[in-house]
């Protein structure tokens, strides 16, 4: 067959010479073993947990070596596009700090852009054409139809499902039958004629799981859709050679794909990078582990952290104890230290599935939230509500002063120990809704409607805004003692049958009147910023109750 003028029938037209590429993308002027990383996510709308671990460990690897990390839109499947998705992709990344050098929308060094794929058609189709003309890709005729009827056949022998081998028809036709199909105006696609044999074994160091075996691809791949767009395989082969990607930090579900771009930059007669397949997130469900789900698990979508207001550093740390074995140890000596002076290392990355632990999480971004300062807690809060959060919810930030006191109360500010009652911006937003908002009762009063009222009428007759807080307790012992309560808590554990309660507990009637709950940061304080009109109304509302 006379590949040539098949190639010039399938793709006609003059395409750049092929060294042209590599004048055009020349290699990058880097020190020597800064390593060129990427994140080249789809535009399906759904930008998940895995995306930002992948991404994370290429930023950091890429930084680390003094190299560079971009990012690539790999946008050849129309079908699954969503309107947006780039914008998601990008709002995400940008929230967790995932800092690029280059790259779609990024800006920098234009020089091996385009940075959308389907950008980039001319080039693939070039290599396409090269390819069939040296007979090691074939057009293909196959319907859906008959590509089902195959995998059933397949299916029901128990054999490895694919166009391969004997099933692989349009792989030997003739020259004749060829140019009949097209002549016919029969669509097709265009395969790799695969070199590889099943039964040779493939040694392959991976930079994350080490020495490896790897069956070599016999596969007869589609590398040209008939749209006349590449598949995801073709595409990044040729685009991670012409951006010079040293390094690719992907999931472990890419291994199953990795005989197949082998194959694909040999046929290219391209340098492999050097690839690094990372374990799973995994969840623990009962008795057994699971790979994190999208259709079970919300907290897979990055869009769950941002809704619930997760601190991006956080968010990191907690990423980092996953990524590297060795970073909790380092954190534990430096809480305060930049993340970028972890030396962090694709070999301490974990070989098999790492356990994703929510509540750890949690624990860590309370920790985290209560490092900021009260003026830095604004800034987190009032990010997270001019995005999610209500129209109450934003105008609490409209007396700055009062939201600063409110936070420093919040967080033990100036005290012997920081509060960490805060993990997220909703729950935040939620805890200090009491300043702004007449909220419902969370709390019932233990004691009767009778005792309640004359705790609260006791309490309003004594009360005087310009107490200190010594004084105002005074007067809270004093309505204690003149309703059966204990005034000193040490009396009321001597002999608390001669008592309704304690000094506590009218402090708990109290509180659940001015706050509605039984549980918060000093009550004094709280009135203290409530002010005398506020406090009095809510005590006079919850003796009406």
């Amino acid at each position: 067959m006379n590949y040539k003028a098949l190639a010039e029938r399938l793709l006609p037209g003059d395409y750049p010479e092929l060294s042209a590429y590599e004048t055009q993308y020349p290699p990058r002027d880097l020190p020597k073993g800064a390593e060129v990383t990427r994140l080249a996510p789809s535009p399906t709308g759904f930008i998940h947990l895995g995306n930002l671990f992948v991404a994370i460990a290429n930023e950091r690897i890429a930084h680390r070596s003094g190299g560079i990390m971009y990012l690539r839109i790999e946008d050849t499947d129309l079908k699954r596009k969503v309107e947006g998705a780039v914008e998601a992709v990008k709002n995400a990344l940008r929230y967790f700090d995932i800092k690029f050098d280059e790259g779609a929308e990024i800006g920098g060094d234009d020089t091996y852009g385009p940075w959308y794929q389907r950008e980039r058609a001319e080039i693939y189709r070039a290599f396409v054409k090269h390819l069939i003309g040296e007979g090691r890709a074939y057009p293909c005729f196959c319907t859906e139809e008959e590509l089902t009827a195959l995998r059933e056949e397949q299916t029901a022998k128990k054999e490895i499902t694919g166009y391969y081998g004997k099933y692989a028809k349009c792989r030997n036709l003739s020259e004749e039958e060829v140019y009949r199909n097209l002549d016919a105006g029969k669509p097709f696609v265009i395969r790799l004629k695969s070199m590889g044999d099943p039964a040779n074994k493939i040694k392959f160091h991976d930079e994350i799981k080490g020495d490896i075996t790897v069956t070599e691809n016999d596969q007869d791949v589609v590398i040209l859709k008939s749209d006349g767009i590449p598949t995801y395989h073709f595409a990044h082969a040729i685009d991670d050679h012409f951006m010079r990607t040293t390094l690719v930090i992907r999931g472990e579900e890419w291994l199953a794909s990795l005989p197949i771009h082998l194959e694909l930059f040999d046929a290219l007669g391209f340098q492999r990078p050097r690839y690094g397949h990372n374990c799973s997130l995994m969840k623990q469900d009962g008795e057994t582990r699971r790979k994190l789900s999208k259709r079970k698990d919300p907290e897979l979508s990055l869009e769950f952290y941002r809704k619930e207001g997760y601190f991006a550093r956080a968010v990191k740390v907690y990423m980092l104890t996953l990524l590297n074995s060795n970073f909790e140890e380092w954190y534990l000596k430096n809480p305060d230290a930049p993340l970028e002076e972890f030396k962090f290392s694709a070999s301490k990355m974990s070989k098999s599935g790492t356990l994703f632990d929510l509540d750890k999480l949690n624990d860590i971004s309370k920790n985290e939230l209560s490092k900021l300062s009260a003026e830095e807690m604004s800034a987190f809060l009032k990010g997270w509500a001019e995005e999610y959060g209500s129209d109450a919810q934003r105008g609490y930030f409209g007396d700055e002063e009062k939201m600063l006191r409110v936070l420093t109360l919040c967080m033990g500010i100036g005290g012997k120990k920081r509060r960490k009652d805060f993990m997220t911006a909703s729950q935040a937003m939620k805890f200090i809704s009491i300043f702004f908002e007449r909220t419902p009762r969370e709390d019932d009063y233990r004691v009767d409607r009778e005792t309640k009222n004359a705790v609260i009428g006791g309490f309003l007759g004594a009360y005087d805004p310009s107490d200190d807080a010594q004084a105002w307790f005074a007067k809270v012992k004093q309505v204690a003692e003149a309703n059966g309560f204990a005034a000193e808590m040490k009396e009321y554990k001597a002999n608390p049958e001669n008592y309704k309660g304690s000094v506590a507990d009218v402090a708990e009637i109290l509180r659940i009147a001015a706050t509605g709950r039984a549980n918060t940061p000093d009550l004094w304080t709280i009135m203290q910023i409530l002010g005398e009109e506020e406090t009095r109304a809510r005590l006079k509302d919850a003796a009406k109750a």
